[in-house]
């Protein structure tokens, strides 16, 4: 039965079926695969359109195969989200599987022919000069069932492609449209043509429905601590991924190569919130993620769906308004002292809303983290002489070095003599010596200060001298700051001929 429509010769476009595809009639040229496109700037994502409830999962029916429910105009609890209908009693029939037809996604369809021949539409805010993609499954009730997919002005959409199927299965249909120049709101609607059986209120299954933007995924990092850090602190890295787009983001992974100089930590992997959250092995193969210590690159596979060869599907950020997280450790080490850690992520997606998927890409941009400057001091002292006797003097020979990595600021050296030993004289190779301490300044990246300290030794004892050297930046070893030397001071020899002098004298 061919059910009238009065407007149709007004308001519909000559059908154009280039933009339209019927799935399993994919043209016979083989497609050359698209270069790997860049998305754009996180913040020139185009403004999204997307469809509300799409697969028609709003409301659930409870209690039976079927229910009917009020079109979005009514509101209240149990309106259908999104979809309006044309129709005078504004209802919209959903099913269940219960009534024994498939869905083609989710678990409920809605049926176009509810109560009378109507419209079943969704108006959307766009943008002039937009691509938006559409997709449908259409299914026949009783037999072959029609239906006039309709796109454009809310006053008179364009018609842009027929679906006609029977019982069997359901069929798929997707295409793009161009949303021309003034238009700010698009009306998507589906118009009954025919049904099997004649019955206005029977026909046309609808399911897996979709107009809108493509998928645009943002991907932003932060580094904590922030910084500046010093050798062996550890940084954690989380990255999030939000898809701002209208359709979903598919084979959706997450790469990110740990910054030169530091170190992985491992079974530091996890996706924070999100699908597949939890914990992370760093094995390739038994989880969404891993690490790979060739090449330092982390690797997780992101969405719905994901396994440990494949990336997953991202819902847009209407239904996964946080989007997914992730994290993971690295270590500071020695190399980067005194530079950056810079890192930066990137996620990989696709877009199949087209006939072919249409690789893209995103990057969280740099992240940077400063590394404080770090030093190994080291001191070696001697003395010319380990065995002086009373009166006599002692040679010092105090050596401090700077291993490096960075040059080493505010260095100074603590040289306190022992009780019993005066100071003669102390002779630095760079910077000023007062008292017991050597201010030696700034000491090269593997330079070396010398200081000579000569003393006399009034007092029989066993003396120990220490040096000590400190600077401002971090030691990276600091049980090679200090060395000693030990010096015995003898009694002076009597003398004999004092001693016969005497002798002769008390005679």
């Amino acid at each position: 039965m061919l059910y009238p429509v009065a407007a149709l010769a007004a308001t519909a476009l000559p059908l154009t079926l280039s933009d339209a595809v019927l799935a399993g009639t994919a043209p016979t040229q083989a497609h050359a695969g698209p270069a790997r496109m860049v998305a754009p700037d996180p913040a020139t994502c185009p403004e999204r359109v997307a469809l509300a409830n799409g697969g028609f999962e709003q409301p659930v029916v409870t209690g039976g195969a079927w229910a009917s429910f009020p079109d979005a105009s009514r509101g209240g609890p149990n309106a259908v989200p999104g979809w309006r209908t044309t129709s005078t009693d504004h209802l919209i029939e959903i099913w269940s599987t219960r009534m024994g037809v498939p869905p083609a996604e989710g678990k409920q369809f809605g049926e176009l022919n509810a109560t009378q021949v109507a419209t079943l539409y969704q108006d959307r805010p766009t943008t002039p000069g937009q691509k938006l993609y559409w997709r449908l499954s259409h299914r026949g009730r009783l037999g072959t069932d029609t239906m006039a997919l309709d796109i454009g002005d809310p006053a008179g959409p364009a018609q842009q492609a027929i679906a006609s199927d029977g019982t069997a299965k359901w069929g798929t249909y997707s295409g793009t449209y161009t949303v021309p120049a003034g238009m700010t709101t698009t009306r998507f609607a589906f118009r009954s043509i025919s049904a099997a059986g004649g019955n206005p209120s029977v026909g046309n299954f609808l399911d897996d429905v979709f107009f809108g933007t493509a998928p645009c995924v943002v991907v932003s990092k932060t580094a904590s601590p922030q910084g500046p850090l010093d050798v062996g602190e550890e940084i954690t890295y989380r990255l999030t991924a939000v898809n701002k787009g209208g359709g979903e983001a598919d084979n959706v992974r997450l790469t990110d190569t740990v910054p030169a100089g530091t170190t992985f930590v491992p079974g530091s992997l996890q996706v924070v919130d999100g699908p597949n959250s939890g914990a992370k092995t760093d094995q390739a193969g038994d989880d969404q993620a891993e690490f790979d210590p060739a090449t330092g690159k982390i690797t997780i596979m992101l969405g719905n769906g994901a396994t440990a060869v494949a990336g997953g599907q991202l819902p847009n950020s209407d239904a996964l308004p946080d989007g997914t997280t992730v994290e993971f450790r690295v270590k500071v080490g020695r190399a980067i002292a005194g530079k950056q850690a810079t890192n930066q992520g990137t996620v990989d997606y696709e877009n199949r809303l087209g006939p072919d998927p249409e690789p893209l890409t995103s990057t969280s941009g740099d992240i940077v983290t400063e590394i404080n400057p770090a030093v190994d001091l080291s001191v070696v002292k001697t003395a010319e002489q380990t065995r002086v006797t009373a009166g006599g003097m002692i040679s010092y020979h105090v050596a401090v070095r700077n291993a490096g990595p960075n040059d080493a600021t505010g260095v100074v050296v603590k040289d306190t003599l022992p009780a019993g030993l005066a100071l003669l004289s102390a002779t630095p190779s760079t910077g000023t010596y007062a008292g017991d301490t050597w201010t030696v300044g700034t000491l090269a990246a593997g330079a070396t200060a010398t200081l000579t300290i000569q003393a006399k030794a009034t007092t029989v004892a066993e003396t120990t001298n220490t040096a000590t050297a400190s600077g401002k930046e971090l030691d990276l070893d600091p049980s090679n700051n200090s060395d000693s030397v030990k010096v015995c001071v003898d009694p002076a020899p009597a003398c004999p001929y004092c001693r016969t002098e005497e002798r002769r004298l008390t005679r």
